[in-house]
């Protein structure tokens, strides 16, 4: 069984991904996990932490000669900025009279709801591991997932459709949003230059205002085939893995598969795709083949070879310079709430670190369906099931 974990704080020493279940002979593109790591850091509206930083992956244990060996893979990722903070989040006592309160609480964030939890005077150590920060963690163990995707021929990628009020007014095809993950420069990862013109407009005026903004982005899984996931048991359906896996990352809101938003206010006729067979022509690895993909890629809780496609809503960032009313927790006045440096849009960036869950997610079921302990193990029990369903 795929399984990760991650740990450290936003202003700790390093950030850890821990990733265990994955096959041996795998092979490790370095260069691609940094690459990944580096497409978390960009898009416009970033913040002054992203200027700090330089993220890549030191890989401790699980890869040897460029392969992975079985065994539960560890990265370390740095946190430059920790330089700043070790007297201020040291591991021992310390000293008090350092420590950096964060002294009211942000509406929107976890400040509040995780000072009453865990008993904290102040919200210092719940910003520290609420934050966005730790997503970090996540993409580098999604390359992994990635890399064992490419054994399969299945790849992920993501775009952004929406920022605040401006909206990607048409379909992407896959070729548009595959070509995005080797741009040289991020603006707002949308595969329409005036579309993107009008996103950056709704940045700019958050930005000039003191605010933040949220958005849209949409993850495609393509090369999946049918008969991922089930209808058998209500925790193993594969939408409902799928939204799990986007919602738990910070500040999504809300998760749609395919058309689901837009369903709900459909007929029938409009919404289900309609089911065509050809004997001559093949759609991705079955005769069987749709005209739309309004159910995004999942009948029933299952994949049906189609393009897997998922939608996060991403509510605005936490933290404004031009903060909202909040209470202080020494005095329990009203103030403003506590600043802390931070982005004014991170859609694009949301939308990498949802590949990379989506990415866990599929590779957790994939190695459940087909099994094996090596690459070339897994790869034989796929061909076989690849067989079947042409044959059908």
């Amino acid at each position: 069984m795929l399984r990760f974990s991650t740990a450290g704080e936003s202003h700790g020493e390093s950030l850890i991904a821990l990733v265990s279940g994955l096959p041996a002979g795998v092979e490790v593109d370095q260069e691609f996990i940094d690459h990944e790591l580096w497409r978390r850091q960009r898009g416009y509206g970033r913040g002054g932490r992203m200027r700090i930083e330089s993220d890549t992956a030191h890989i401790l244990s699980g890869v040897r000669h460029g392969k992975t060996i079985g065994a539960p893979i560890a990265i370390e990722i740095e946190n430059r900025d920790w330089k700043n903070w070790t007297e201020v989040l040291p591991v021992g006592p310390g000293d008090p009279a350092k420590h950096k309160a964060v002294a009211s609480p942000r509406p929107g964030h976890a400040d509040l709801a995780g000072a009453l939890k865990y008993d904290f005077p102040d919200a210092r150590y719940v910003l520290e591991r609420a934050s966005a920060r730790e997503s970090t963690a996540r993409v580098a163990a999604g390359a992994f997932a990635k890399l064992l995707l490419k054994v399969l021929d299945i790849e992920v990628a993501s775009h952004v459709v929406r920022v605040g009020r401006a909206e990607l007014e048409r379909d992407a095809t896959w070729e548009e949003i595959a070509a995005l993950r080797d741009k040289e420069e991020i603006l707002l990862s949308c595969v329409d230059s005036e579309a993107e013109a009008r996103m950056k407009a709704e940045v700019d005026l958050a930005l000039r205002t003191g605010d933040s903004i949220g958005g849209i982005f949409e993850v495609v899984v393509h090369g999946a085939p049918a008969g991922i996931g089930t209808y058998a048991n209500w925790d193993e359906r594969l939408d409902g893995i799928l939204a799990q896996a986007v919602m738990s990352l910070q500040a999504v809101k809300a998760v749609e598969v395919g058309r689901g938003v837009t369903a709900a206010a459909s007929l029938g006729s409009e919404v289900h795709d309609a089911i065509a067979y050809s004997e001559n022509e093949s759609n991705g690895h079955t005769r069987f083949t749709r005209e739309r993909n309004n159910a995004g890629g999942i009948e029933g809780g299952v994949s049906n070879g189609e393009d897997i496609v998922v939608r996060g809503y991403l509510k605005p960032i936490s933290t404004l310079r031009r903060p909202l009313s909040s209470v202080a927790f020494d005095t329990r006045e009203v103030t403003k709430a506590a600043y802390e440096r931070s982005d004014v849009c991170v859609v694009p960036a949301a939308g990498v670190a949802a590949e990379s869950m989506v990415a866990l997610a599929i590779a957790k079921l994939a190695l459940e369906k087909f099994g094996g302990d090596s690459a070339g193990e897994l790869r034989r029990n796929y061909d076989g099931y690849l067989e079947q369903i042409r044959r059908f």
